[in-house]
Protein backbone atom coordinates (compact mmCIF):
# COMPACT_ATOMS: atom_id res chain seq x y z
CA UNK A 1 0.00 0.00 0.00
CA UNK A 2 1.04 3.21 -0.45
CA UNK A 3 2.34 5.85 2.48
CA UNK A 4 0.01 8.70 3.47
CA UNK A 5 2.75 10.75 4.63
CA UNK A 6 5.51 9.99 2.37
CA UNK A 7 7.91 12.90 2.43
CA UNK A 8 8.44 14.68 5.77
CA UNK A 9 10.13 18.32 7.14
CA UNK A 10 13.89 17.49 7.72
CA UNK A 11 14.86 19.30 10.94
CA UNK A 12 17.21 22.24 11.20
CA UNK A 13 20.94 21.54 11.26
CA UNK A 14 20.80 24.29 14.21
CA UNK A 15 18.44 25.96 16.63
CA UNK A 16 16.01 28.57 14.92
CA UNK A 17 17.64 31.16 17.04
CA UNK A 18 21.20 30.11 15.51
CA UNK A 19 21.34 32.19 12.78
CA UNK A 20 20.91 35.27 14.64
CA UNK A 21 21.85 38.67 14.10
CA UNK A 22 21.67 37.87 10.24
CA UNK A 23 18.57 36.01 10.28
CA UNK A 24 16.39 36.30 13.20
CA UNK A 25 14.27 33.43 14.93
CA UNK A 26 11.21 35.11 14.10
CA UNK A 27 12.05 34.91 10.24
CA UNK A 28 13.24 31.14 11.01
CA UNK A 29 10.26 30.27 12.65
CA UNK A 30 8.09 31.73 9.47
CA UNK A 31 10.33 31.13 6.57
CA UNK A 32 10.50 27.25 7.86
CA UNK A 33 8.13 26.37 10.54
CA UNK A 34 5.05 27.75 8.24
CA UNK A 35 6.20 27.94 4.46
CA UNK A 36 8.77 24.76 3.85
CA UNK A 37 6.44 22.75 6.35
CA UNK A 38 3.38 24.17 4.34
CA UNK A 39 5.07 22.51 1.23
CA UNK A 40 5.76 19.48 2.65
CA UNK A 41 2.26 19.08 3.95
CA UNK A 42 0.63 20.00 0.38
CA UNK A 43 2.96 17.89 -1.33
CA UNK A 44 1.75 14.95 0.51
CA UNK A 45 -2.10 15.87 -0.23
CA UNK A 46 -1.33 16.06 -3.74
CA UNK A 47 0.28 12.59 -3.62
CA UNK A 48 -1.60 10.51 -0.78
CA UNK A 49 -2.61 6.89 -2.10
CA UNK A 50 -0.95 7.63 -5.65
CA UNK A 51 2.62 6.03 -6.72
CA UNK A 52 4.41 9.63 -6.17
CA UNK A 53 4.13 8.89 -2.59
CA UNK A 54 6.85 5.43 -3.04
CA UNK A 55 9.01 7.84 -5.24
CA UNK A 56 12.52 10.16 -4.07
CA UNK A 57 11.81 13.84 -3.76
CA UNK A 58 14.61 14.31 -5.99
CA UNK A 59 13.06 12.24 -8.92
CA UNK A 60 9.89 14.25 -8.64
CA UNK A 61 11.52 17.52 -9.10
CA UNK A 62 13.72 15.47 -12.00
CA UNK A 63 10.12 14.29 -13.57
CA UNK A 64 7.37 15.84 -12.49
CA UNK A 65 5.24 19.04 -13.53
CA UNK A 66 2.96 21.32 -12.46
CA UNK A 67 1.06 21.37 -8.97
CA UNK A 68 3.67 18.02 -7.89
CA UNK A 69 6.89 19.62 -9.31
CA UNK A 70 5.90 23.25 -7.82
CA UNK A 71 5.61 21.50 -4.12
CA UNK A 72 8.54 18.83 -4.43
CA UNK A 73 10.60 21.54 -5.57
CA UNK A 74 9.95 23.98 -2.97
CA UNK A 75 10.83 21.30 -0.33
CA UNK A 76 14.07 20.08 -1.63
CA UNK A 77 15.30 23.77 -2.47
CA UNK A 78 14.42 25.16 0.86
CA UNK A 79 15.74 21.39 2.65
CA UNK A 80 19.35 22.78 0.70
CA UNK A 81 18.77 26.24 1.91
CA UNK A 82 18.85 25.59 5.22
CA UNK A 83 21.74 22.81 4.73
CA UNK A 84 23.63 25.32 3.49
CA UNK A 85 23.24 27.35 6.53
CA UNK A 86 25.46 27.50 9.61
CA UNK A 87 26.25 29.62 12.51
CA UNK A 88 29.85 28.77 12.51
CA UNK A 89 30.43 30.19 8.65
CA UNK A 90 34.00 31.05 7.25
CA UNK A 91 35.90 31.24 4.16
CA UNK A 92 36.85 27.70 1.96
CA UNK A 93 40.17 27.43 2.10
CA UNK A 94 41.84 28.00 -0.94
CA UNK A 95 42.83 24.08 -0.28
CA UNK A 96 39.46 22.63 -0.37
CA UNK A 97 38.16 21.02 -3.54
CA UNK A 98 35.14 23.81 -3.56
CA UNK A 99 37.87 26.67 -2.95
CA UNK A 100 39.88 25.47 -5.66
CA UNK A 101 37.19 24.77 -8.35
CA UNK A 102 35.73 28.42 -7.62
CA UNK A 103 39.36 30.02 -8.39
CA UNK A 104 39.55 28.02 -11.70
CA UNK A 105 36.37 29.24 -12.48
CA UNK A 106 35.42 32.42 -11.24
CA UNK A 107 39.37 33.62 -11.01
CA UNK A 108 38.48 34.50 -7.45
CA UNK A 109 36.33 34.12 -4.61
CA UNK A 110 35.74 37.71 -4.51
CA UNK A 111 34.05 37.58 -7.89
CA UNK A 112 32.33 34.66 -7.27
CA UNK A 113 30.75 36.20 -4.73
CA UNK A 114 30.24 39.53 -6.61
CA UNK A 115 28.83 37.51 -9.40
CA UNK A 116 26.37 35.46 -7.43
CA UNK A 117 25.26 38.43 -5.37
CA UNK A 118 24.47 40.81 -8.00
CA UNK A 119 22.02 38.01 -9.74
CA UNK A 120 20.91 37.78 -6.46
CA UNK A 121 20.02 41.85 -5.87
CA UNK A 122 18.90 41.94 -9.17
CA UNK A 123 16.46 38.92 -9.96
CA UNK A 124 13.04 39.89 -10.70
CA UNK A 125 10.47 38.25 -8.15
CA UNK A 126 10.82 35.30 -6.83
CA UNK A 127 13.03 33.33 -7.33
CA UNK A 128 16.13 31.46 -6.45
CA UNK A 129 20.21 32.08 -6.73
CA UNK A 130 22.24 28.80 -7.62
CA UNK A 131 26.23 27.50 -7.62
CA UNK A 132 26.00 24.66 -9.74
CA UNK A 133 28.27 21.89 -11.64
CA UNK A 134 27.62 21.02 -15.26
CA UNK A 135 28.64 17.65 -16.07
CA UNK A 136 31.65 18.61 -17.49
CA UNK A 137 32.95 19.91 -13.82
CA UNK A 138 32.62 23.30 -14.58
CA UNK A 139 30.74 25.74 -11.96
CA UNK A 140 28.70 28.36 -12.60
CA UNK A 141 25.82 30.92 -11.18
CA UNK A 142 22.24 30.23 -12.16
CA UNK A 143 19.06 31.91 -11.70
CA UNK A 144 15.66 30.00 -11.26
CA UNK A 145 12.06 31.59 -10.87
CA UNK A 146 9.54 30.68 -8.66
CA UNK A 147 10.04 27.46 -7.53
CA UNK A 148 12.66 26.23 -10.73
CA UNK A 149 15.86 24.04 -9.41
CA UNK A 150 18.72 23.90 -12.10
CA UNK A 151 18.37 19.98 -11.92
CA UNK A 152 15.86 19.86 -14.57
CA UNK A 153 18.72 21.31 -16.71
CA UNK A 154 21.15 18.92 -16.17
CA UNK A 155 22.67 20.94 -13.37
CA UNK A 156 24.17 19.69 -9.64
CA UNK A 157 22.82 22.53 -7.01
CA UNK A 158 26.27 22.80 -4.67
CA UNK A 159 24.67 26.20 -2.76
CA UNK A 160 21.29 28.42 -3.09
CA UNK A 161 19.72 31.38 -1.46
CA UNK A 162 15.97 31.89 -1.11
CA UNK A 163 15.12 35.43 -2.85
CA UNK A 164 11.13 34.81 -1.98
CA UNK A 165 10.57 37.49 -0.03
CA UNK A 166 9.06 35.51 2.93
CA UNK A 167 12.58 34.43 3.48
CA UNK A 168 13.76 38.16 4.14
CA UNK A 169 10.55 40.28 4.42
CA UNK A 170 9.99 40.74 8.26
CA UNK A 171 13.39 41.65 9.11
CA UNK A 172 14.96 43.44 6.02
CA UNK A 173 11.54 44.71 4.35
CA UNK A 174 12.52 45.47 1.12
CA UNK A 175 16.03 45.60 1.46
CA UNK A 176 17.30 42.33 -0.31
CA UNK A 177 20.73 43.94 -0.77
CA UNK A 178 20.97 44.06 3.07
CA UNK A 179 19.70 40.07 3.04
CA UNK A 180 21.76 38.96 0.73
CA UNK A 181 25.13 40.87 2.64
CA UNK A 182 23.91 38.70 5.96
CA UNK A 183 23.48 35.42 4.31
CA UNK A 184 27.31 35.58 2.95
CA UNK A 185 28.09 35.67 6.98
CA UNK A 186 26.29 32.28 7.38
CA UNK A 187 27.25 30.04 4.43
CA UNK A 188 28.24 26.54 5.24
CA UNK A 189 31.54 25.94 2.99
CA UNK A 190 31.86 22.67 4.58
CA UNK A 191 28.68 21.66 3.66
CA UNK A 192 29.18 22.47 -0.23
CA UNK A 193 32.58 21.10 -0.13
CA UNK A 194 30.85 17.70 0.66
CA UNK A 195 28.26 18.14 -1.66
CA UNK A 196 31.06 19.00 -4.88
CA UNK A 197 33.12 15.63 -3.02
CA UNK A 198 29.69 13.19 -3.32
CA UNK A 199 29.12 14.26 -6.93
CA UNK A 200 32.69 14.32 -8.01
CA UNK A 201 31.84 10.13 -7.01
CA UNK A 202 28.81 9.77 -8.78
Amino acid sequence: CFSNMAFILPPLPYAKNALEPYISSEIVEYHYGKHHAGYVTKLNALTKDTELSSRTLEDLVRNEQGKVFNMAAQVWNHTLYWDCLTPNSHPPSANSEIGKLIIRDFESFSAFQETFTELAANHFGSGWIWLVQDNSGRLSCRCTHDAGNPMTDGYHPLLVIDVWEHSYYTQYHHDRPSYIRSWWNLVNWNYVDERLKRQSKL
